[in-house]
């Protein structure tokens, strides 16, 4: 158990950026509850499904993504860091079909920096050709671009993990706009809208938010909202069916969250996963990024 933010902080962080640098390789299987099998090295952490059943994974520890096609049992890389260095991956992917983009966070060297340093950008890649659309640096020396949802107004929010900053992009824009910062945020992670509310979670202090906002949509103070268990390391988290879907990290457990006002219940639908930092609900089945054990698996939807 970590004693401090700072420590925590540098724990997680390390956990996320460690390299392997190896390049894994797929196969798909047909059903829900089968395996999508990867290289253990290839540390899926991040997935999302493009239109026409096209799964495509993200590695946090080599510098490609890849997409599996509908019926296909082959990886194809889609996307090729490599030129920017070692110690280039991926971490959040989100499919977003109304612009045909698909949004990622990279992670790359700072050329010529001793010691070495990273930062992490906000790329968009053409979701069907993956050519390079947009890239937008965080600001600041201490950034940890994360995760991403869309929101109502078709605006992409993003999490930054460390200073505990959400970021807004409009729909069109190139650059994103600060929306809210906070201290309760340091360590935010997943997020996502839930009936048009803004929900976030903190992976560092097993934390769920709500974001409140004014009649002019100004955002306020998160709210804490209480949960009947506690969850271990929230990370990637999507809704679906009215419910809020977490992948904890740290407990080897996917859980659904049903809200009611500023508390929540949690339903444990899977066990046992080596550090399942990503999921993604599509129809009747939820994929999941298990990073530790390199692989990609898929589980019913709960009714």
């Amino acid at each position: 158990m970590c004693v401090s933010y700072t420590r925590c902080l540098a724990a997680w962080v390390a956990l996320i950026i460690s390299i392997s640098f190896a390049q894994a390789g797929f196969a798909q299987t047909k059903a829900a509850a089968e395996i999508l099998i990867a290289d253990a090295k290839s540390q899926p952490e991040s997935l999302t499904m493009a239109p026409g059943g096209v799964l495509i994974v993200g590695s946090a520890s080599s510098p490609f993504v890849y997409k599996v096609r509908a019926g296909s049992s082959t990886a194809e890389k889609f996307i090729d860091a490599s030129a920017e260095g070692p110690g280039t991956f991926f971490l959040g992917m989100l499919a977003d079909a109304a612009s045909n983009t698909l949004w990622t966070c990279q992670l790359a060297p700072v050329p010529n920096t001793t010691p070495a340093q990273r930062h992490t950008a906000l790329r968009g890649f053409d979701l069907a050709t993956g050519a390079p659309k947009i890239r937008w640096n965080l600001p600041g020396d201490n950034n940890l671009c994360n995760d991403f949802t869309i929101g109502p107004d078709k605006a992409l929010y993003i999490s930054d993990t460390i200073p505990g900053r959400i970021f807004r992009l409009p729909a069109g824009a190139s650059t994103a706009e600060l929306y809210l910062e906070h201290a309760t945020l340091r360590g935010v992670d997943g997020i996502t809208f839930l009936d048009g509310t803004l929900y976030v979670n903190n992976v560092i202090f097993n934390k769920l938010y709500r974001i409140p906002v004014d009649a002019s949509g100004k955002p306020g103070t998160p709210v804490d909202i209480w949960m009947d268990q506690p969850i271990k390391g929230p990370d990637g988290m999507r809704a679906a069916n009215g419910k809020l879907i977490v992948a904890e990290n740290g407990s080897g457990k996917i859980s659904v969250l049903t809200v009611n006002g500023d508390k929540a219940s949690v339903t444990v639908i899977k066990e046992g996963l080596n550090t399942p930092t990503g999921v993604e609900p599509v129809g009747d089945t939820i994929w999941i990024a298990e990073r530790g054990a390199g692989k990609a698996v898929s589980v019913p939807m709960p009714k």
